[in-house]
């Protein structure tokens, strides 16, 4: 399995100083355009959330969306986005939250999150982990209990599980630099 998760990050594209200088960026793009690569990340997300009870799983925009809508029709959950201000039609709630780079915030319907409805996080990247804490306080905020929280890439020199204590998180990719 681990050998499978490591020739995955050949189809990952390292991209120098983007969005700003001095930021490494992880390209996913290179990997979803990869038919076997990109089986091979929905099936491990399948198998990295086994034995999590939820029944709705959240994405968080923008490759969450890919993601988590993937791994909700295989669990035969519902799904829900989070999305940059703006994009939601409907009465939302807001969450700010700091990035590596800066700060950022999101979004969700109001009537997304049943109370006591069981969620699951899914995105593809934990960085600083800023993005993922804001969306487990959305999550708590409308009544939902967070289940879990899974991502395709760890970037584990960030440190972002530090801002998700007492949570399950589970990655497929870790990067240690």
């Amino acid at each position: 399995m681990q050998q499978r998760m490591d020739n995955l990050k050949t189809l990952i594209r390292e991209v120098p100083d983007f969005p700003k200088p001095g930021i490494l960026f992880y390209d996913i793009t290179t990997l979803l355009k990869d038919p076997a690569g990109l089986k091979a990340v929905v099936d491990a997300l399948r198998d990295a959330v086994a034995g999590i009870d939820f029944d709705l799983v959240i994405g968080i925009e923008s490759r969450g969306l890919i993601f988590g809508p993937m791994v909700a029709y295989q669990a035969g959950a519902g799904f829900v986005p989070v999305r940059k201000p703006g994009k939601l039609p409907a009465a939302t709630e807001k969450v700010e939250y700091a990035l590596e780079y800066g700060s950022d915030s999101l979004e969700i319907h109001r009537d997304a999150v049943s109370h006591g409805a069981k969620v699951l996080i899914v995105d593809d990247l934990l960085a600083t982990g800023g993005t993922a804490a804001g969306v487990a306080r959305l999550v708590e905020r409308l009544g939902g209990k967070v289940a879990g929280l899974a991502f395709v890439v760890e970037l584990d020199f960030l440190n972002g599980r530090r801002k998700l204590p007492g949570y399950d998180v589970r990655s497929l990719l870790h990067y240690d630099q």
